[in-house]
């Protein structure tokens, strides 16, 4: 089965000649076209595109000019999610207000998974703007969870998650404002990255809250990760945001043994009210790395229990801001006014949905006149204090460990009527993005009654990939979960 393999492995076997990109990228679309009904992750893609881009790959291959240093994902399928530039492709940002928006220039990722070889194609659901934990806010449908299609997959970035594991792509691009990465891929069972801020340029990203965003990968593996971020890593002057730091070969710190590594339990995330089996199977988790050679710490990061309340100012604060371009006027959808505040005030209650309303008006409230000191101002205060934990904490420790989300995936419209427990199921992984530093999700076990995965969450200093990646990889190569395939497989 083709479409099961690894990104690593199929770069090899296409280097190899053993296999061709077009074949590779035929399989993901008849697995598309075989399960995607049941688990809507994709809102569009393009099969002619695609085929042809897979051609140039094999064309390349045959003319002796890829190499593995410089086309490491060379014909290797990879999906995006659909708030990344691609051009001459759609990208709605799930959202009714972008509908009929065609990208004229591609994000710096695209870019780089291009240059590396890779075959780019398909646009995969999200919540509106990114907005959310459940995918159930996308304007267009709620994407599925391939484990349990009565569940979500996670959010935002619930297409990215889903398709992977699916296997309907080899591996997915995402972004990851307060989570959005790592909480779908614990729900979904696949490994998800969110790098530091900074390492990833976000050039061709749409906004949601520019202090926190950052892009990152779905993969079926650790090893893919390493690859993935290697490829998408590096200082791009188009943002300015972005960081000249050396990238380095991630996978050349892989270890079977965690020998001399000091890896921090912070209590404050061992909380009561979790699922049972999610707190069980991230303290085996624990008690696997610590036989692995690792030392475990307990550790505190006091200012914890504000993360959430922080979050939920600064990030529709930045919002606000970010989405008063949408405005009918230069580009998106447009409902027509006797006035510019009519056409304005029309455009964006039509085009927008509930969620995202909601967020604008939490944003403006806290900027507004009056509040912007005693919110925003105070906010931003605390996220200092919030960083400052985390580099106290780097300063005894190498990583840290958590559990990624509170509970496994729940029930479609479980939670809709309720935005205060949608937004409490982000409560582990928001603290990584106030602070800027680096989170990694992998697998870790499942629920039992239905079967549904459960993820561990790794977090490192700022610019600590490197890291992350030796301690998941060890992890992940000493216990079976990373091989466990979802029933749509």
């Amino acid at each position: 089965m083709l479409h099961r393999i690894t990104v690593s492995e199929l770069a090899h076997r296409i280097h190899q000649g053993e296999v061709s990109s077009r074949e590779a990228t035929q399989a993901c679309l008849d697995q598309i076209g075989r399960v995607d009904g049941q688990v809507k992750a994709y809102l569009n893609y393009d099969a002619a595109d695609a085929l042809a881009q897979a051609d140039a790959a094999d064309q390349l291959r045959a003319s002796g000019l890829a190499t593995p240093s410089e086309h490491p994902l060379l014909g290797v399928p990879i999906s995006l999610k659909d708030v990344i530039a691609q051009r001459g492709q759609p990208m709605t940002c799930g959202s009714r207000i972008l509908g009929n928006f065609v990208s004229p220039y591609d994000a710096t990722v695209v870019q780089r998974l291009k240059q590396a070889g890779a075959v780019v194609f398909g646009r995969l659901n999200l919540d509106e703007f990114a907005m959310g934990s459940s995918t159930e806010n996308s304007a267009f449908f709620t994407t599925l969870n391939p484990w349990d299609t009565t569940r979500i997959p996670g959010g935002s970035s619930g297409g990215c998650a889903a398709s992977v594991a699916a296997h309907e792509c080899f591996a997915s691009v995402g972004s990851d404002t307060g989570g959005s990465i790592r909480q779908p891929a614990a729900l979904c069972g696949v490994v998800g990255i969110k790098p530091t801020y900074g390492r990833v340029s976000r050039y061709g990203l749409t906004a949601f809250a520019s202090s926190l965003d950052q892009i990152g990968p779905f993969t079926k593996t650790v090893t893919d990760a390493a690859l993935m971020t290697q490829v998408l890593s590096g200082y791009d002057p188009m943002d300015s945001t972005s960081m000249q730091e050396p990238v380095p070969d991630y996978r050349a710190a892989f270890s079977t043994s965690l020998k001399g590594l000091r890896i921090g339990l912070p209590k404050e995330y061992m909380i009561g009210g979790m699922h049972p089996e999610v707190e069980s199977s991230v303290r085996a988790a624990v008690r696997q790395l610590e036989s692995l050679g690792a030392e475990i710490v307990e550790v505190s990061l006091p200012h914890t229990e504000y993360a959430a309340a922080t979050y939920y100012i600064i990030a529709p604060a930045e919002a606000s801001a970010n989405l008063a371009r949408f405005d009918g006027v230069r580009y998106g959808a447009r409902v027509d006014g006797s006035t510019p505040m009519e056409l304005n005030s029309r455009t964006r209650g039509q085009g927008f949905g509930p969620e995202v309303k909601r967020r604008i008006m939490l944003g403006t409230y806290v900027l507004s006149s009056g509040y912007y000191d005693a919110y925003y101002i105070r906010a931003q205060k605390v996220r200092t204090l919030i960083r400052n934990d985390f580099l106290d904490v780097f300063q005894k420790v190498d990583a840290l460990v958590t559990p990624t989300t509170p509970a496994p995936a729940f029930k479609v419209g479980e939670k809709s009527n309720d935005p205060l427990q949608m937004y409490l199921c982000d409560v582990f992984t928001i603290s990584c993005n106030l602070a800027g530093i680096c989170g990694l999700s992998l697998p870790c076990g499942f629920a039992s009654d239905p079967k549904l995965p459960i993820g561990l969450q790794l977090l490192g200093k700022p610019f600590g990939e490197s890291t992350l990646f030796r301690i998941a990889h060890a992890y992940e190569q000493s216990t079976p979960w990373h091989r466990e395939l979802s029933p749509l497989a």
